[in-house]
């Protein structure tokens, strides 16, 4: 009998299981993560068109809080008072002041020889006396008028009376025959001539009398005419005489001695430095976020001073709209008119808004855009922007607290979607 071969055999213990813990399968879950968070990281890193060191740019982060709407500008101090004197007509100036002397009210500053005005004022003058003498004998001629029309009227009456009178005493005789019936009407018919006679004398003396009246009267009112024209002409040629306006300082003086001036040209400015006030040139852009009122810091150097807006110009000069400033209580000491200050106006405050630190980023790309860094890439993020200040920006769309954005060197990234931001 063959043996078999149950005596080689060796029996083999089947190998236990090794089944892994929950915390080993959440340490392989979290390392699968990081790694894919930095495979993600590496991929984006490769994307980036561009690499610029983290030193050759500027990250704020995106913060919640207040912020205060503002503007700075610069500015200059200006009296509040300032008088400028212009030429009334063209002429030679002769100064009787000079700059920085104090003058008092109706002191004279200058005066300004103009023949054509003076000229122009004699020939006037002669005028109102023509005039003049032309009413007068108008008038002369009204009262002559006048008898002359009143003596017809009395011949008139005079006569009409004589007629009565002939036309009683031949009545008589008419009665009893003693006239012939032709002689009767005669008589007759010349008392009725008288009356009309009279009648017409007395009408033409009253329309006599209406008419000289008129002229007299156009005449006088012609005069009248003549003498505003004369009045205007002496206070012209009296305003070639400037002087002072106010109590204070002659500021500055636009023409030299002796010199022609042209109508209308400034000549000399007179300022009260008693009362200051600063002058600010706002970007014209600001201009309709400005209103009377609101508050505003002055940096004058050494200190600051408080104000308020008091007035507005309302005109754009220069891309600029003048807007004036007056001190809060007591003017500071030791101001000089023209003396260059830094003016903030404060706009608005807005609580519980999203800010960003200001920088050259703003005015790059015109509030559109910015870079936000994330896992040392920065990549272009559209946003909207809100109110700005002199240090802030609010953003109200496109950032979260806490982003990290590039506000200054993003002119180095040359337009790129991505880019690597080296350590």
């Amino acid at each position: 009998m063959i043996k078999d071969t149950s005596g080689q055999d060796r029996q083999i213990q089947p190998a236990h299981r090794n089944l892994l813990s929950r915390a080993q399968w959440i340490g392989i879950a979290s390392g699968v993560a990081v790694v894919g968070l930095l495979l993600s990281g590496l991929y984006a890193w490769g994307l980036a068109e561009r690499s610029v060191d983290l030193d050759r740019i500027r990250v704020a982060k995106v913060q919640r809080g207040t912020l205060i709407s503002d503007i700075a500008v610069d500015g200059r101090i200006v009296a509040a008072v300032s008088r400028t004197l212009y030429a009334p007509a063209a002429g030679t100036v002769s100064l009787q002041t000079q700059p920085g002397q104090a003058v008092k009210t109706g002191d004279l500053l200058a005066t300004l020889d103009s023949p054509e005005l003076k000229s122009e004022l004699d020939r006037e003058v002669a005028a109102l006396e023509q005039q003049e003498a032309l009413v007068a004998k108008g008038k002369i001629q009204a009262e002559k008028q006048k008898l002359l029309a009143a003596k017809t009227a009395d011949e008139a009456d005079l006569a009409l009376s004589s007629a009565k009178r002939e036309a009683e005493r031949t009545k008589k005789a008419c009665d009893v025959g003693a006239l012939t019936r032709v002689e009767c009407m005669k008589i007759t018919d010349d008392l009725r001539a008288a009356e009309i006679r009279g009648t017409h004398a007395r009408a033409d003396a009253d329309l006599e009398g209406q008419n000289v009246a008129f002229d007299l009267a156009s005449n006088t009112k012609t005069l009248q005419r003549q003498r505003v024209v004369v009045a205007e002409l002496r206070r012209r040629v009296e305003s070639l005489n400037l002087r002072a306006p106010i109590d204070g300082l002659v500021g500055s003086v636009s023409i030299v001695d002796r010199a022609q001036a042209a109508i209308n040209a400034p000549l000399i400015t007179v300022v009260d430095l008693s009362h200051l006030e600063v002058e600010l040139g706002v970007a014209e852009v600001y201009a309709e976020d400005i209103g009377i009122g609101m508050a505003a810091d002055i940096n004058l150097g050494n200190s600051e001073a408080k104000g308020s807006v008091v007035s507005i110009a309302p005109e754009v000069v220069n891309n600029q709209v003048l807007v004036r400033v007056r001190f809060a209580g007591s003017q500071p000491e030791g101001l000089r008119q023209n003396q260059r200050v830094r003016g903030r106006v404060l706009l608005s405050q807005k609580d519980n808004v999203l800010t960003l630190a200001r920088g050259p980023f703003l005015e790059a790309h015109g509030g559109r855009y910015v870079y936000r860094i994330k896992d040392g890439v920065a990549s272009r993020q559209p946003i909207q922007v809100g109110a700005t200040s002199v240090s802030a920006i609010e953003v109200t769309e496109g950032l979260i607290p806490g982003d990290e954005v590039v506000i200054a060197g993003s002119e180095n990234f040359e337009n790129a979607e991505r880019v690597r931001i080296n350590d």
